[in-house]
């Protein structure tokens, strides 16, 4: 039996959440924010990116849990790996927080070039995340309404 491929799982080398942290606060910087913040949210494994542009909070929400199912889906802890499958699955989280801060900085990027060059605007590409005057984003309110139809079950 020939033995099984390894799957890619994006992010796994990544090195520096500090570093794209980093990255992400001068990207916002240079594009006009005036306030930019990060929160890691520990009881939903996540990271929350905050900024705020031309008077418009935006709230980016980055799931550290989905990159850990992610991974343990490709990678599955087994009785031959050295560490306890609590560690190992303790270890993917871990990464996961890493990883989507990489995420964070490149999806970032592309949304500020997008804009700068013209492809799209600001609120095409931030809308979803924006902070209604509720406090709930406009994706949350779409949800909640219903205003679009609910996604085809994949074949």
């Amino acid at each position: 039996m020939a033995p099984r491929k390894k799957q890619f799982v994006p992010y796994e080398s990544a090195t520096s959440g500090d570093a794209a942290r980093g990255e992400i606060s001068k990207l916002l910087c240079r594009f006009g924010a005036e306030k930019v913040g990060f929160m890691d949210d520990f009881s939903q494994q996540s990271v929350i990116l905050q900024f705020v542009h031309r008077g418009r909070p935006v709230v980016l929400k980055a799931s550290a849990k989905g990159w850990a199912t992610l991974f343990l889906k490709a990678r599955p802890w087994n009785s031959r790996t050295r560490k306890t499958r609590a560690d190992y699955e303790k270890k993917a989280l871990a990464q996961g927080f890493v990883a989507i801060n990489s995420i964070l900085r490149d999806w970032v990027k592309g949304q500020i070039t997008a804009v700068e060059c013209g492809m799209m605007d600001f609120e095409a590409v931030f809308m979803p995340h924006m902070i209604a005057s509720d406090g709930r984003s406009v994706i949350e309110h779409i949800r909640s309404s219903k205003m679009l139809p609910p996604p085809e079950a994949r074949a």
